[in-house]
């Protein structure tokens, strides 16, 4: 690597730390998505003259590019605020994907017995890749409401992913230390594929965007492998940020909902719980649901109400009525001036 295409990849990854700075906070995120893709424009430009292209594959990459940047522009445009979980459980899907693929592509040209330190980043990105793959694929058919979004268990839900947890396992040793044939880790592709699946099927829709974000870090953590097993620089940082900062997100996530981590990776998500909730020593206070009689008495006698929107607010698209009731419950006279005015019109 010369010093132009070194110094090319540190200006990316400089820009990727000032994005994901920016895109945390509302008033700078805009110019953080922009900073990021600048330095995601930058890396292209820097790997392209690391490639050795074909007639066959400038064509493929040309397909590629244009059909991408078709989708993007149609996402970016056309879906709605609402409907922003899906598409980003969708695309992160993506991302997870193409790293599982590009791992397998690296263990085909290794032949039966590649080095260590080449092989266990691949098989990684694999397992890893493939799940995040499969789940955001699952989180996004529930969120879209193509199926259902309650939670989907069977009894021995648990031991069937330890024993598919066990043959993953099994098969990255093989590839590891007996050979790396195709068979084995085409199978450890498909076992980790049927893992993702079942690890976001007993997860509630309303408790997607923290399995979401959880895919996004592993994602990112298949993203920094492949980049090891590609040598490059670009995908190490840009893969490491993401799988930093989505991991540190669902952390944040989990608490915000009173569960602990283990409770999130492990427990059956979606399900309303009562009392103290034993995982994470936290209470889990119940939902109270009451008519809108019931909720107005209670307004009408509150000193002091806080109201949290959240993403069921968004989807309902309930932000200009909260936004009324703010006003009222500020104003109530205002409120009995407009009911008297609407009755004197009705008259």
């Amino acid at each position: 690597m010369n010093l132009a295409i070194a110094l090319a990849y540190l200006m990316a990854a400089v820009l990727f730390i000032l994005g994901l700075k920016q895109l945390s906070s509302p008033k700078g995120a805009r110019n953080g998505n922009f900073t990021a893709a600048a330095g995601m424009v930058i890396a292209l430009g820097a790997t392209l003259p690391l490639l050795h292209f074909t007639t066959a594959g400038l064509v493929i990459i040309g397909v590629g590019v244009a059909v991408g940047a078709l989708i993007g522009a149609f996402g970016a445009r056309m879906v709605k605020m609402t409907a922003i979980p899906q598409m980003v459980a969708l695309f992160n899907g993506v991302g997870g994907g193409a790293a599982a693929l590009v791992a397998v592509s690296e263990l085909l040209t290794f032949g039966t017995r590649p080095p260590f330190a080449e092989a266990f980043p691949s098989v990684f990105s694999i397992v890893i890749g493939s799940i995040s793959f499969a789940g955001s694929m699952v989180a996004f058919a529930k969120l879209q409401e193509l199926m259902t979004g309650t939670p989907i268990t069977y009894p021995g839900q648990q031991l069937v992913n330890g024993l598919l947890a066990a043959l993953i396992i099994g098969f990255v040793v093989a590839v590891l230390v007996i050979a790396s044939i195709p068979f084995s880790f085409v199978a450890l592709m498909v076992l980790a594929l049927i893992l993702g699946v079942a690890f976001v099927l007993p997860i509630g829709g309303a408790d997607m965007p923290v399995v979401i974000s959880l895919l996004n870090a592993f994602t990112g953590l298949a993203v920094a492998a492949s980049g090891f097993t590609l040598n490059n620089f670009a995908l190490i940082v840009a893969g490491t940020l993401v799988g930093a900062s989505g991991s540190l997100l669902t952390k944040l996530m989990s608490d915000a909902m009173g569960r602990s981590l283990g409770n999130v990776l492990f427990g059956a998500f979606g399900k309303v719980r009562t009392g103290t909730a034993a995982a994470g020593g936290k209470e889990a206070r119940s939902v109270r649901a009451g008519s809108a009689e019931d909720l107005a008495t209670l307004l009408a006698y509150s000193r002091r109400v806080i109201i949290v929107p959240g993403y069921g607010l968004a989807v309902a698209q309930a932000q200009h009525a909260v936004r009324e009731l703010a006003d009222l419950l500020e104003n109530p006279s205002r409120g009995w001036k407009d009911a008297g005015a609407h009755e004197r019109a009705a008259g």
